[in-house]
């Protein structure tokens, strides 16, 4: 069974950082293209980033160049670096794979930009 298991986030200034993680088991976890997703309250989830099995990476257009995308394919573990980070990016966030023609989600990380 596939689990992801997140960890960072939390509560910062705007123009400050920070990172959310997420441990992923019970999958080959090179092999896959991993996401990571937003939802803030009343809003539908959207994506915020995508990195392939290579290495390449994707950006929704309100994150590029703050945010940045990473895996490590010995850990078994994806990171979303965010920095100048704006009260807009205030959401619940959440890593994804789809795997075996399934989603799976991480529990989710609250992240909150607020002087």
């Amino acid at each position: 069974q596939v689990h992801l298991v997140q960890s960072g986030g939390g509560l910062v200034q705007p123009g400050g950082s920070l990172r959310v993680s997420c441990a992923a088991s019970g999958m080959n976890f090179r092999l896959y293209s991993m996401d990571w997703y937003r939802q803030a309250p009343g809003n539908q989830r959207e994506l915020v980033a995508q990195i392939g099995s290579s290495g390449d990476t994707n950006y929704a257009d309100s994150v590029k160049d703050r945010f940045t995308i990473s895996r490590d394919n010995v850990r078994n573990r994806l990171s979303l670096q965010m920095n100048n980070l704006k009260p807009e990016d205030t959401a619940v966030y959440y890593c994804h794979v789809r795997a075996r023609e399934r989603d799976f989600w991480g529990q989710g990380t609250q992240v909150t930009v607020s002087s």
